[in-house]
């Protein structure tokens, strides 16, 4: 962006972020557990709208961790290290970056590393402390934080206290839930009841809001948002009688006519009415003047 604003070209920015992914205790687990770990683990974490970290209430901590434990082993099987679609860790300074994200927090699953490969297993940790090292940066990789929270309303609150994330996800068959929450917080994008997925539609808008980024591209948001939309007004050289409400000398009448006309909102059905209303006050006018 510093860049691009020495030579006023436009830009979008894409910036990433913590994206939430919102549990409700009316929802399919199974299918639920099976869709997080999918995003979550999919090239190590390493995806810009990854589900960063779960909120639920804490009685569905135990649950969600069995049940990503096990489609963890059924997609990667039982030694994950030798499987071919578990992927390692771009570099040794991230390794080590989140490596560091583990300090002094609660294994409920995972946690083996192999510097020499970069490998980081697929993690889950649970009962994670806001305040830790893990919940104030982008994780962007295989660790998977819970943060119980005791309803929806805790889970918005928490949400709208921190920067705003890339994606947001909730989990529920409940779509006034699923409205609610869309209602109260703010995200760069949604997907309900899945992840990642709303990158996938080209007919959507994909960016960032606030700190997660600005613009938006895919399809036609990306024509759009590298194009300057230029207006172009063709006008005739006639009629130029109805100008003179805009020229001067200047009167009260001018200026009360063109706050009429200009800040007032009309229903089409109106419309035609206001037009006939105009052109007969217009033909007075022009009259008096002597142009007729």
């Amino acid at each position: 962006m510093a860049a691009a604003a020495k030579h006023l070209t436009p830009v979008t920015l894409e910036l990433g972020g913590k994206s939430p992914c919102y549990i409700d205790r009316d929802c399919d687990l199974d299918t639920v557990c099976r869709r997080i770990t999918w995003g979550k683990y999919m090239n190590c974490g390493q995806t810009c709208i990854a589900p960063d970290y779960i909120l639920c209430e804490a009685s569905l901590q135990s649950q969600i961790v069995q049940k990503i434990k096990d489609t963890v082993k059924e997609f990667y099987g039982e030694n994950i290290k030798e499987s071919p679609d578990y992927e390692r860790i771009i570099n040794m300074r991230h390794f080590k970056r989140i490596l560091s994200l583990l300090e002094g927090q609660k294994i409920a699953f995972g946690g083996e590393t192999d510097e020499a490969s970069r490998y980081i297993a697929p993690t889950i940790l649970t009962d994670v402390d806001p305040d830790t090292k893990v919940m104030q940066e982008e994780i962007f990789g295989p660790i998977l934080p819970i943060v119980p929270v005791k309803s929806v309303d805790e889970a918005i609150r928490f949400i709208n206290d921190r920067e705003k994330p890339l994606a947001l996800y909730v989990f529920s068959r409940n779509d006034k839930l699923i409205r609610r929450v869309i209602a109260e917080t703010s995200s760069g994008g949604v997907t309900c009841n899945d992840v990642i997925m709303h990158f996938t539609l080209s007919g959507f808008p994909f960016g960032g809001v606030g700190s997660s980024g600005m613009g938006a591209y895919h399809g036609k948001h990306s024509f759009d948002t590298f194009s300057h939309h230029r207006p172009c007004l063709l006008k005739s050289l006639k009629g130029e009688g109805a100008n003179k409400l805009r020229y001067p000398p200047n009167s009260q009448s001018k200026v009360d006519w063109t706050k009429f006309f200009l800040l007032k909102r009309f229903s089409k059905g109106k419309l035609g009415l206001l037009l006939l209303a105009f052109l007969g006050v217009l033909a007075a006018v022009l009259v008096k003047a002597g142009y007729y």
